[in-house]
Parts: C-alpha cells; sequence; structure tokens
C-alpha cells in the first residue's frame, strides 16, 4: 500500500519561515513528478508548486521568489520551503505525487491528508 504523508506545518508569524515535508513510503520505486496543492477556508484548492523527476520546478505567480520546491530522491521526499509567509498563505497544503509502483513503470497518482499552515499577521 502506498503512503503520502506531509509534515512540516504550524503556527507563525508574517515573515517568518516553513519547511513541509511530503514523504512516500511502500512498495514504490520512486517518485516521478510532484507537486504542492493549497486550499484556504471557503476557497478551492489551488496549485502552487510543481517538481519534475529532474528537479525543474515551476510556481504559482504569488508564491515565486518566496517558496521553493526541492526533492531527496533517495528519500522519496518533496519539500516545500515557505520564506516571508503572508497572512494569505493560510491554508491546508496538500502533496500530490505522481508514484512509480511497478517494476515496468506503471505509475498512481496520490494525495497526502493535508498539514495546516496558519501565517498571523
Amino acid at each position: 500500500q502506498v503512503q503520502v504523508v506531509e509534515s512540516g506545518g504550524g503556527l507563525v508569524q508574517a515573515g517568518g519561515s516553513l519547511r513541509l515535508s511530503c514523504v512516500a513510503s511502500g512498495r514504490i520505486f520512486g517518485i516521478n513528478a510532484a507537486g504542492w496543492y493549497r486550499q484556504a477556508p471557503g476557497k478551492q484548492r489551488e496549485w502552487v508548486a510543481h517538481i519534475t523527476r529532474v528537479g525543474i520546478s515551476n510556481y504559482v505567480d504569488s508564491v515565486k521568489g518566496r517558496f521553493t520546491i526541492s526533492r531527496d530522491n533517495g528519500k522519496n521526499t518533496v519539500y516545500l520551503q515557505m520564506n516571508s509567509l503572508k497572512p494569505e498563505d493560510t491554508a491546508v497544503y496538500y502533496c500530490n505525487a505522481d508514484i512509480q509502483v511497478g517494476l515496468l513503470g506503471e505509475t498512481g497518482n496520490y494525495w497526502g491528508q493535508g498539514t495546516q499552515v496558519t501565517v498571523s499577521s
């Protein structure tokens, strides 16, 4: 069974930093692409950042220059470093990963359960 688990959320003052982690486990053969999404109360889930298997990253405009997505393939982990946090970054942050689950390259798409990030003004 494949699991994707986020951690690292919490309460931080505006201007502060947090680092989120997304760990994939189970019978897997690595993470292909992965992304971070967030959902604020009363709003739709939005895409935040994406990273390819070879480390090419993209970001939504509102976080460019403040957030950095990275990965450690040996640990099957994807990170989101969030600096200069703003109250509008408050949301539940979710990891989504395309994971290789078979020796022949079969993949599956998985979501984590989310981690709460709250930024106070």
